[in-house]
């Protein structure tokens, strides 16, 4: 027999005052966390975009796992030429994105030490991915690899900063996008597959799962294969990945689970790379193997070769060009600094400085193919 209950007696306005003092408490204890707590020291700052105000305690942790590992420094203005994003990790101190954060996910990186060996999940290999772009922005966001500690800005042609096209029926990124770190597709070295030689940058990565990450988030992933895009003539991989702690993780984990579960992503994805570049007026990219995708062993056996690059980069055995190599964690390499100089390298960027400011442009959708 269904039961009904009385009607609730309504609160006395001294009772609703009690009720909403209690919740000042919790806002004000919020607000009094620790400024890493807090998204670039910008909550409530009129006018920044919602997706760049998310808490800045990042890491891509277990669930229950240890305190953050990582967060960012903003200086200078965002959505202008001097935007940076430095990175600290769990001691405080500014490393460096690119050679710092370790590849491989390991138990030791909250004490600050990289890790030796590659952490598991049954069969699993557990990487760190840096998040670049947040799925759905435009703003093509970068580990700047030319510059001292490697933060992360914003692209530039031409004087101006650089965003991706809405090409119908998509909108900016369409998967969380990032980097490898301690990965380097080297210039040097032409790939047998493609017949192209490395676009210089590190290991680009698709992180498909459900959540909507940060700028600057560092996030545990498994592989889960590769597409081989050729762009500009140069061999651009970009591996497809899920994090770790995505409830679909459970039950994704090879490139044929993709589309199971998520039909039509991975050719959306395809389409999404070969046709990117055609708004400003460049031709399609092309793809190894004919667009089609290649499996975790491979994508793990790219990762693997592209992290020995990088070692021989660090160490002088590779030609890097313009690449800055300073870090503050790889004592073996003769770019590792210490800890005043880093500061420096932070202190010597521009301010920070609230406000933004984005053409509206951006929000243009293109239809190809008319």
């Amino acid at each position: 027999m269904l039961k009904l209950h009385p009607p609730r007696p309504r609160r006395s306005p001294e009772k609703r005052k009690q009720i909403s003092m209690r919740a000042g408490v919790g806002l004000g204890r919020f607000l009094r966390l620790p400024s890493a707590a807090q998204r670039c020291s910008s909550s409530g700052r009129k006018g920044t975009p919602a997706r760049l105000l998310q808490p800045c305690i990042l890491g891509g942790l277990w669930p229950g796992g240890p305190m953050a590992q990582y967060s960012t420094v903003q200086r200078g203005q965002l959505d202008s030429l001097d935007c940076r994003f430095y990175f600290k990790n769990s001691k405080g101190k500014y490393i460096s994105p690119f050679h710092d954060i370790p590849l491989f996910a390991g138990s030791n990186e909250e004490k600050g030490i990289p890790a030796k060996r590659s952490k598991t999940d049954g069969n699993e290999v557990v990487l760190n991915m840096i998040v670049e772009v947040p799925r759905w922005t435009n703003a093509k966001m970068e580990i700047a690899t030319e510059e001292p500690l490697n933060p992360i800005k914003q692209d530039v042609k031409h004087g101006k900063l650089r965003y991706v096209a809405n090409i119908f029926p998509h909108k900016g990124y369409i998967w969380n996008y990032g980097a490898f770190p301690q990965t380097w597709e080297d210039p040097g070295h032409k790939d047998d597959h493609t017949g192209c030689c490395g676009d210089n940058d590190p290991l680009d990565v698709c992180e498909i799962g459900s959540q909507v990450r940060t700028l600057g988030e560092v996030v545990q992933v498994k592989v889960l294969g590769l597409l081989g895009l050729v762009d500009e003539g140069e061999t651009d991989w970009k591996i497809i990945a899920i994090g770790m702690d995505d409830p679909e993780s459970q039950k994704i984990h090879e490139i044929d689970d993709v589309r199971k579960f998520k039909p039509g992503y991975l050719e959306a994805t395809a389409d999404w790379f070969r046709l990117y570049k055609v708004p400003d007026g460049k031709p399609e990219n092309q793809f190894a193997f004919n667009g089609t995708y290649k499996d975790k062993t491979f994508a793990l056996e790219v990762i693997k070769s592209t992290h020995e690059y990088w070692k021989a980069l660090l160490h002088k055995k590779a030609d890097g060009e313009a690449i800055k190599c300073t870090n503050l964690l790889v004592h073996t390499s003769p770019y590792c600094c210490n800890e005043e100089d880093t500061q420096a390298i932070v202190q010597s960027a521009a301010d920070p400085v609230e406000g933004y400011s984005v053409s509206k442009g951006v929000d243009k959708w293109y239809f190809l193919g008319q």
